[in-house]
């Protein structure tokens, strides 16, 4: 059944039903695929039938013919033009930003040279800002933008493919995209204080930003999934100590999250990196999943899996084949068997197979091939086909 307070969609294909079943945790017979996301144009364009050169000339027709000949079920992030940053051999462009190499970072005219760098910004810029948009913040209107959004999107899919929501609920994260990795962890372990007030400031507002989310779920007849987005991990384990984020970071993303709680949508978090410390912590507040799992890194998929919401229900899992190890260095039949083990291990309701992340230039044509075969087949034949 649909989750109390929530008027689920109405697909009407059965790929994008087969979707909002499993987002429901219905028994289902297939395993519904989740957008694969190919970054070398060649691979897309073979996928979707489109001739060579043919992506750059027409990206959005071209990605979506590919998303609907892989056999998407489920699609949230919507970002068509995203490969064109990368040609054949990776990035093409030499912009370099806070935490790609830039010589300088200058914040509204404030050089972020140090971690006291930091801290004149937050309190002389960023505190202000924050304060003006919760002064200025009109629901009403968020409502109609929210729903405008993603009912443009899902009509730009079409029928057969189910538009998860994204991008429009909020939580404090850490600034490093603003001030750089280092200036901004200097601050974070000098400065504590400031960091929390930071966190605290942004849990403000999003929660205003929250309650307006809420709504448009009901109203809108949202389906009732939404994946949280932000690396807070790598290969070793969180950026920072997990102790200073049980203290300056999860009391306000709880806080924050509790409107689109109540409104019974299930949370997701995207991992990236050795997130097992706070997999327990997600899931305390309130979270009902997760999406990514960079299994060489120490994420225990099979373990996780296992694990109960803080309501004892079973978690939604967006499992996926990884892009970093597997796809790029693996043969096909290590795509198969990784594949196998992905449904077997996964959840008995709520399983969505994909990839771990994006699909980067280099992979094996075959690999990919293979994997796009998979996806069909589990899609058909679901737990019974497990190879």
């Amino acid at each position: 059944m649909a989750c109390e307070g929530v008027r689920t969609a109405t697909p009407t294909s059965d790929r994008a039903q087969l979707a909002l079943d499993s987002i429901l945790q219905k028994r289902v017979k297939g395993i519904p695929s989740w957008l694969i996301h190919v970054m070398e144009h060649e691979h897309m364009e073979r996928l979707a039938g489109a001739p060579p050169g043919e992506y750059r000339k027409r990206p959005e027709e071209v990605y979506l013919a590919f998303q609907r000949a892989v056999g998407t079920c489920l699609l949230d992030q919507y970002i068509p033009e995203n490969p064109l940053s990368l040609g054949s051999h990776g990035h093409q462009t030499a912009a370099r930003g806070p935490t790609t190499g830039a010589k300088e970072i200058i914040c509204d005219g404030i050089r972020i040279d140090g971690p006291e760098a930091v801290v004149q910004h937050l309190q002389s810029v960023a505190f202000p800002s924050l304060h003006k948009a919760m002064e200025v913040f009109d629901e009403e209107a968020r409502v109609r933008a929210i729903l405008d959004a993603e009912a443009a999107v899902q009509g730009q899919l079409g029928p057969d493919i189910l538009k998860g929501p994204y991008g429009f609920v909020s939580f404090p994260c850490f600034a490093y995209g603003t001030y750089g990795y280092e200036n901004y962890f200097m601050a974070y372990a000098l400065y504590p204080e400031i960091i929390e007030r930071h966190f605290s400031l942004q849990a403000d507002l999003a929660l205003l930003n929250n309650r307006a989310a809420a709504r448009a779920f009901t109203e809108g007849g949202l389906p009732p999934l939404y994946r949280l987005d932000h690396d807070m991990a790598d290969s070793r384990g969180t950026l920072v100590d997990i102790r200073t984020l049980d203290c300056l970071w999860f009391p306000h993303l709880a806080r924050c999250l509790e409107p689109v709680l109540k409104a019974g949508v299930r949370l997701l978090w995207h991992c990236d990196g050795n997130l097992m410390q706070m997999v327990p912590r997600l899931l305390e507040a309130g979270l009902r999943g997760f999406q990514g799992f960079q299994y060489e890194d120490g994420m225990d998929y099979e373990r996780i899996c296992k694990m109960k919401s803080r309501d004892g229900e079973d978690l939604i899992i967006i499992a996926g084949v990884s892009v970093t190890r597997t796809l790029p260095y693996g043969t096909p039949q290590d795509v198969r068997r990784e594949m196998g083990w992905l449904v077997k291990s996964g959840p008995q309701t709520g399983l969505f197979l994909g990839c771990s992340s994006s699909i980067t230039p280099g992979v094996p044509w075959r690999n990919l091939e293979t994997l796009v075969e998979g996806l069909k087949y589990y899609q058909k034949r679901g737990r019974e086909g497990v190879q």
